[in-house]
């Protein structure tokens, strides 16, 4: 009776410490956390002109530098030469922390967040090459690479976490 106790306990052992971070990469907040101190000094090396490819096509990130205590960023995906959709973001110093949020719009621009509610990601962690938000992460791999690591919840897929690798561009061009 004790080896089958035991061996159903080691066999579940994996399933309950999955809980607990359910992804390599990203993590969730939850009621018993509380966002570390930082500065947007901590995240000034996210600056610049990023390119990637993901879902397809091609992903560029824009992050302007900290300015009035904030930074200001955007994002394009375009496949097939044809912009599929746009996030504009800010990273704002609040008390003592650091917060993102997050607009989402199509093409055309149309919102697709309710007007005055952008997606808010509270900082969870902060690590020399990595700032942890609420489910989506920056890591700094080198001065020229990162990745952005996001759990996206889908219907048909449920959630997981998405990697999408940047390498910086040297200056702003056109394709």
């Amino acid at each position: 009776m004790k080896n089958i106790v035991l061996c159903l306990f080691i066999s579940l052992l994996p399933i309950l410490c999955l809980g607990q971070n359910a992804f390599p990469n990203t993590i969730e907040m939850d009621s018993t956390m509380t966002s570390p101190t930082a500065s947007l000094d901590d995240i000034a090396w996210l600056t610049g002109h990023w390119e990637g490819a993901s879902f397809g096509g091609v992903t560029e990130e824009i992050w302007s530098p900290p300015l009035g205590p904030s930074m200001m960023g955007s994002f394009k995906l375009v496949v097939n030469d044809e912009v599929q959709f746009y996030e504009l973001m800010t990273l704002t110093e609040e008390n003592g922390s650091l917060m993102l949020r997050i607009l989402h719009f199509d093409k055309e621009l149309n919102g697709w967040e309710e007007q005055g509610h952008p997606e808010e990601f509270p900082l969870v962690k902060i690590t020399d090459q990595a700032l942890y938000f609420d489910g989506l992460t920056f890591e700094r791999t080198s001065k020229k690479k990162i990745n952005i690591y996001v759990i996206v919840d889908s219907k048909e897929n449920g959630k997981q976490e998405m990697k999408f690798p940047y390498a910086k561009k040297s200056k702003l061009k056109s394709h």
